[in-house]
């Protein structure tokens, strides 16, 4: 875990790994060489959540799948970005495209390719089930793992400790 100054009041774009950060990292590919993959409803609805509250989000991932576009398109993430085989470059892409600077950016990863990113964030984090060695730069390690609410977890972070998750909760405490 890091030392670095976090302010969670200013993180207004979450960007997020795919592969071992949506879903549990595990690859299905069937007789006919179609790939599939396996997300978690809770941390769709997490990030629906996150954007009722104002924020922004993107991917950035190693891969390219359509499940991964699919995804995407479905919770309404704008920004996406695949078959990044260096991250960093396209994370100040993403910076310049949206206007936001770095301490306004949080990221998830898992593993070592997501380094560069944590650290370069405002606020990095690391899933549960992340390398050691990502861990280790992380500002926050999640209890849970990629692809079983490690996203949730971290939109109910963000929103718990700047005051806005009781908002986010009115309606369905009607």
């Amino acid at each position: 875990m890091t030392n670095k100054k976090i302010n969670l009041e200013n993180i207004k774009l979450l960007i997020m790994d795919v592969d071992g950060v949506h879903t549990d990292g595990g690859i299905m590919i069937n007789d006919d060489g179609i790939e599939s993959k396996r997300f978690d409803v809770q941390d769709g609805h997490g990030i629906k959540m996150l954007h009722c509250a104002g924020y922004k989000t993107a991917i950035i991932s190693g891969r390219e799948t359509k499940s991964t576009i699919v995804r995407a398109n479905q919770l309404g993430i704008e920004y996406v970005y695949q078959n990044c085989a260096q991250k960093l470059p396209v994370f100040e892409k993403l910076l310049a495209e949206t206007g936001f600077n770095a301490d306004e950016a949080a990221y998830i990863g898992d593993d070592v390719i997501d380094i560069p990113l944590i650290k370069r964030a405002g606020f990095g984090v690391a899933v549960a089930n992340a390398v050691d060695e990502l861990k280790q730069h992380a500002d926050f390690v999640t209890k849970k793992s990629g692809g079983q609410g490690a996203v949730r977890e971290v939109v109910e972070y963000l929103l718990k400790a700047t005051g806005k998750w009781e908002k986010q909760m009115e309606r369905y405490l009607i």
